[in-house]
Order: structure tokens, then sequence, then C-alpha cells
């Protein structure tokens, strides 16, 4: 089996890429740092907001087959009313967080095989109905962007018999999620890795927390 996973330089999507090489999955893990090639992980140097580095990276990876597609990526720029957010910094999060995830799925879907799953990191901070609480407003808007542009990508799409999730793992400790984070990358990806398995094959869109329960949209 065949991983793209985009996003690997440091938490969740390197954790995600050493549990898929665990479980016997040949990785192809895209960075922009100091990832080393190891065992069955082979390593490809991206900026994923760079369209001109997608198009490269798609040419480069002509011929090769991927069971399964994994966009990891989001940046979070404090917690800030949406009135006091620079546009420079609205702009920036957005392209990051919801514009180039998509634009990595356009330009690399072809290589999916029929039956295999594309699949992007979001939060249940995008979910609308659960959005009760105060804060981070321009990171939430942007997962929620995120999951109406998978969701506009799957009704486009919806004949090509991929696998199309959305996944949720919950608050951890990385970069974004801050060290008093209540989980850890390494509890909770070996659980989204299982959601993974689980689904594939299965056609559609779903948004599903790492338990493989369905967040509300």
């Amino acid at each position: 089996m065949q991983a793209l996973v985009i996003g690997a330089s440091r938490g969740l999507g390197l954790v995600l890429t050493h549990e898929l090489a665990r479980r016997g999955w040949d990785v192809i893990a895209t960075t922009r740092g100091d990832l080393h090639p190891d065992g069955r992980v082979e390593v490809e140097s991206l900026e994923m907001t760079s369209p001109s580095q997608l198009a490269a990276l798609r040419s480069r990876l002509t011929g090769r087959k991927l069971d399964l597609l994994f966009v990891n990526a989001a940046i979070d720029r404090g917690d800030l009313p949406i009135s006091e957010v620079p546009t420079d910094m609205f702009t920036e999060v957005m392209v990051t967080n919801a514009l180039s995830p998509l634009r990595a799925l356009e330009t690399l879907r072809d290589l999916v095989v029929p039956g295999g799953t594309v699949a992007v990191m979001s939060s249940g901070q995008g979910s609308v109905s659960l959005n009760t609480e105060d804060g981070y407003e321009l990171y939430k808007a942007s997962k929620a962007a995120l999951n109406q542009l998978m969701r506009s990508y799957a009704t486009r799409h919806a004949e090509d018999g991929h696998t199309k999730l959305l996944i949720d793992p919950g608050h951890n400790q990385t970069r974004l999620g801050g060290p008093d984070a209540p989980l850890s990358p390494q509890e909770t990806i070996p659980a989204v890795v299982d959601v993974l398995e689980a689904q594939a094959g299965i056609p559609g869109l779903r948004f599903l927390d790492r338990h493989g329960e369905t967040v509300p949209w």
C-alpha cells in the first residue's frame, strides 16, 4: 500500500507518516524541513502554498499509484476577534488552511487508484453547529471553509469512487495545539489510521473524529 502525506515536517503529519510506515505502508512524505528517508519513508520537498511546487511534485510522481492521499496543513495566528484581524493575516490563514489543501487534492488526485482514499486533516473547530464558545475566530473560519470546499470537491468528483474524509484529530500537543492540549499525537494518530483503514473502499465524503464518529457540520 502506498500513501502520500502532504505536510509531514512535524506534529501530526510526522507521526502519521511513521505510523503508516510501522503498519507496512510505503509512504511518500512532503516536508519543508529536515525529515530524512527512513525504511519505508520517501521524502519530497514541498511548500504546499506554492502552485508551481505542487505541479513540480505531481510531475516527479508521474507513474506512481496511491492508495491514500492525506493532506495535513494548518496555521494559527492567535486568538483575535475578527474585527482585529489584519487583511494579510486573514489571507495567509485562509490560503494555508483552506485553499492550498484543495489545490493539493486537485493536483494529485489522479494518482489515487480506484477505491483509494483522499483525506484532509480538519478540526472540530470547523464545525459551525459546535461553535458555541468564544475564541480563535479566524482559525475556526478557515477550517469551516476547508470543510465547505471539501464538500464542493466531493460533489464535483462524486463519480470517481474515492473515499473522501475530513478528519478531526482532537486537541493535540503540537506547535498549533500548544503544550497543554489534552491529547498527544502518539495516542491520537494510531486511532486516526484505524479510521483511515476502516473507511477505505467506502466511497463518498464523511467528516469523522479519531474514533470514527461523525462530526456535525
